[in-house]
């Protein structure tokens, strides 16, 4: 940690002293995920140009609210959770009040390299790029970090225990591993919920009620990802466990690949992988 930790009258934690610029639904949920895991209350702090937003977490979660200056005077590490469009402005606010300090910097904005943060904040910035989901929302996120070579290995044992609170972590060692990452778990959620949507609706014209097929394609998901999870062998082994020669699984799978399944989901992803490829270079031409 910071040399200027045996300067602070804040409580601190194994966290160390933390400040959210954002207090959107991200922010919230790592907020409560530390709380959750033991972290003291009063080292967390947040701002927010909505007030409501901090008074909820103020009366619910008993942390700090109060000002981007508070937060740059105080916080070992700095998460900045705000839309990627207002990221440079805010940036800008803060490294006239950080001074001579260097606390680690953590984005979870899309598209916001940790060039940009170099640029915005400084060219000796300790910066981590993570790409969260939303199923951090409910504890079980997925998210990628990378951090440049300003990052102590310190401060990379505290980024991963803010963001394994809600989280599974992943370090890349390629910052352009990242668009990858956004591709398959940042948007990926979206793509479960479509499969998902569309087997629901199928299941409702083969006779099912909206309740019975809903509940029993929830479930079924859910199972399929924690036996996943559970288990030693690959997908592809857990999928012909289930297919027998000859019954009704294998006709659904040859349906699939039939329609060309797999092809598509590559071009999917490779499509939202060059789509965050895109947002980075625009923020280039603005920055």
């Amino acid at each position: 940690m910071s040399s200027i930790n045996s300067q602070k009258k804040t409580t601190e934690t194994d966290y160390g002293v933390i400040g959210f610029i954002g207090a959107g639904n991200m922010a919230n949920s790592l907020i409560r995920g530390m709380i959750a895991k033991g972290a003291e209350k009063s080292s967390i702090w947040a701002t927010d140009l909505d007030s409501n937003k901090l008074y909820t977490l103020n009366s619910e979660c008993g942390i700090r609210t109060g000002s981007t200056a508070a937060i740059a005077n105080n916080a070992d590490i700095i998460v900045l959770a705000v839309k990627p469009q207002v990221m440079k402005a805010v940036c800008a606010e803060l490294k006239p009040l950080l001074g001579e300090r260097s606390p680690l910097i953590i984005s979870i904005a899309a598209g916001i390299t940790v060039s940009h943060l170099s640029q915005w904040i400084g060219a000796n910035t300790a910066a981590i790029r993570c790409m969260p989901n939303t199923p951090a929302l409910v504890g079980k996120g997925a998210s990628g970090l990378y951090a440049n070579e300003h990052v102590s290995q310190t401060q990379k044992d505290m980024a991963e225990k803010v963001i394994s609170s809600v989280s599974l972590c992943v370090w890349v060692e390629q910052e352009a591993e990242i668009d990858a990452v956004t591709a398959l778990s940042g948007s990926g959620p979206a793509y479960f919920f479509l499969f998902m949507e569309s087997m629901q609706k199928s299941a409702q014209e083969m006779g099912l009620s909206e309740d019975v097929a809903r509940i029993l394609t929830k479930q079924t998901a859910l199972g399929a990802a924690e036996l996943a999870m559970a288990s030693d062998e690959s997908t592809e082994r857990l999928r012909l466990n289930v297919t027998s020669p000859g019954g009704t699984t294998e006709q659904a799978i040859k349906q699939f690949q039939l329609g060309g399944l797999p092809k598509l989901v590559d071009t999917a992803l490779k499509s939202a992988q060059s789509r965050s490829i895109e947002l980075a270079s625009q923020f280039d031409e603005k920055s």
